[in-house]
């Protein structure tokens, strides 16, 4: 059974109302480090090319990936996070200034930044080099950053939390983000971009956003085909208690939970994929905008889709804008949403 979409016109039209779009994300930020080079032999000393870096790019990663999405697309980020304050620490506050992005860190002294080193040639990955300290933060710490949260919580209708694993998002901090929730009167949106080890802590949250091996992991079942991505979103529903659950499955598009019972496919966008990360960074940026703009869920998340059709096709954690998903949407005209459950 399947139904369509509004006419590209009027999908076209909603996106104004993610310009100034007010979204507060919280979660791990991470400066991205990109060395481009050529190779053209091996190494004498192991069976390893020899990478000639001609390019050093640096970009926000995490959950500034997210805030620098919302920004691409005239939205209003407030983000809230953690910094070391070793090496990179001072780069990656120099690029959250110059990408106008309203950032309130709290330093963590002892710590560095948290920075992933991309060694790229001809447009492929060679290798990936970590350096970080992803211990949890304190209580202390913790208790901080609910109070930046509650500072900014008036002037944001929804919250992204962007959790990498890297010591912020604790039970702690979610246990007391929802004990804030219950004594503001303010209505807000929580949606989670989860990691697997924190899965248990994502309770009763409005919004999920797990990849396909997320949602394999979380819920302990395969995801090969529509009835096991049904089977695994329910038993996710079962130990979470989410509102809804938008699972992204790469090129087979989007599995969107309106509920345990009321499934929707969104087929994939994407005409072409040079790199995949940042992607779901950009699906949740985008789909907390729409949000934030009073876009129903199905056309939220439909635009959503667009968006990471535009930013695969790129090289590094790309973003779009609201011109190129315009764009998109024309090309295609009216995208069928099949009904899965």
């Amino acid at each position: 059974m399947t139904s369509a979409l509004p006419e590209c016109s009027k999908l076209i039209a909603k996106l104004a109302r993610l310009k100034d779009a007010p979204v507060m994300i919280v979660g791990d930020v991470l400066l991205d480090e990109y060395l481009f080079g050529d190779a053209s032999r091996l190494s004498p000393e192991a069976p390893v090319p020899v990478v000639l870096i001609e390019e050093e790019r640096f970009m926000l990663g995490g959950a500034g990936n997210v805030a620098r999405n919302i920004r691409a697309l005239g939205g209003k980020p407030k983000l809230i996070s953690v910094c070391g304050d070793g090496h990179n620490s001072g780069k990656l506050r120099k690029i959250l200034k110059n990408e106008c992005i309203d950032a309130d860190l709290l330093p963590l002294p002892g710590r560095p930044a948290s920075t992933k080193t991309r060694i790229m040639a001809r447009r492929q990955q060679l290798v990936r080099i970590d350096r970080e300290d992803a211990s949890p933060i304190t209580p202390e710490e913790t208790a901080r950053i609910l109070d930046k949260i509650a500072a900014a919580w008036s002037e944001n209708t929804v919250l992204v939390i962007s959790d990498y694993n890297k010591g912020l998002i604790n039970k702690a901090f979610m246990d007391g983000l929802q004990i804030l929730r219950q004594k503001r009167r303010e209505e807000i949106k929580i949606l989670v971009d989860p990691k697997t080890p924190n899965f248990p802590l994502y309770q009763r949250v409005d919004i999920l956003t797990p990849n396909a091996t997320e949602t394999k992991e979380a819920s302990g079942l395969p995801v090969h085909g529509k009835e096991e991505i049904i089977a695994a979103g329910q038993a996710i529903f079962a130990k979470n208690h989410c509102q809804s659950l938008l699972t992204t499955l790469g090129s087979q598009g989007m599995a969107l939970f309106q509920g345990p019972n009321n499934v929707l496919h969104i087929p994939t966008v994407a005409r072409k994929v040079f790199d995949v990360s940042g992607a779901g960074d950009t699906v949740i940026a985008t789909l907390a905008m729409g949000m934030a703009g009073g876009i129903n869920l199905l056309e939220a998340c439909t635009i959503a889709n667009f968006a990471a059709g535009n930013v695969v096709a790129e090289v590094g954690t790309a973003t779009t804008s609201i011109e190129k998903i315009a764009e998109a949407i024309t090309s295609l005209g009216q995208m069928p949403v099949e009904r899965w459950l």
